[in-house]
């Protein structure tokens, strides 16, 4: 199979790591990476939940992706868990908006399988284990500083970065509000309608009386006053 050209980290770490059909190395657990230019280096996977060492990969080694297997080529490198902790990294790091208060986490990025460079990342607004949550993109050049657990950016709230997933409850919330402004938006024409409706009566009203004056009218009028007249001088009448 092919290696996709981009690929996000969540998806690389939810895959098996095996060496061939016999050797399996756990699945990932974690990213290796250098924050300072935005590229990730590799990835370390657990073999076993009991296991304290961690085998450490590099990009490089990525041999093919098969369903939910990743197949490495070569040996990995062995440390532990305390020594990778060291190790920089973005993942979890809180997102500091412009007035130094934190708007979010970030939980994933997108990246270049081929050179580890990444394009974009994945911000949650609160814990980003939790299922179903949304996630904002937070491109490299909206990064002012960095620091251990922190990244400030130039942004001031979550909205002023594109939404890429909307989580069941801002759907529910987004679909309720369209609904509203519907109602509001039918009540608004049927407000309208009904005013051009009265304007109309008042308009035919309006009609009526000066029909009821018009010049036919009054002729008529005048011709049966005439007729009145004619009947009373006629003696035979």
């Amino acid at each position: 199979m092919k290696l996709p050209k981009e690929f996000l980290l969540s998806e690389l770490l939810n895959l098996n790591v095996r060496g061939n059909i016999s050797f399996y190395y756990g699945t990932g657990e974690n990213v290796w990476m250098h924050p300072p230019v935005h590229r990730i280096l590799g990835w370390y996977s657990r073999p076993s939940n009991f296991d304290l060492k961690r085998n450490v990969w590099r990009l490089n080694q990525i041999n093919q992706i098969i369903d939910n297997d990743i197949y490495v080529k070569g040996d990995p490198a062995i440390s532990d868990l305390a020594t990778l902790n060291r190790f920089p990294n973005l993942i979890g790091a809180n997102l500091i908006n412009t007035e130094g208060s934190k708007i979010g986490v970030i939980a994933d990025f997108l990246f270049n399988m081929k050179t580890g460079s990444i394009r974009f990342y994945l911000i949650s607004r609160s814990n980003p284990k939790i299922p179903g949550s949304s996630r904002w993109r937070l491109d490299k050049e909206d990064i002012v500083d960095q620091q251990p657990g922190l990244v400030f950016s130039s942004c001031t709230t979550l909205e002023d970065l594109s939404l890429v997933k909307s989580s069941l409850k801002h759907q529910f919330f987004k679909k309720g509000k369209k609904i509203i402004d519907r109602f509001d938006e039918m009540k608004n024409i049927a407000s309208d309608r009904l005013e051009d409706w009265l304007e109309e009566d008042e308009d035919i009203n309006q009609n009526s009386d000066f029909e009821g004056k018009s010049f036919y009218n009054i002729n008529q009028e005048e011709k049966l006053n005439s007729f009145k007249n004619k009947r009373d001088d006629d003696p035979w009448i």
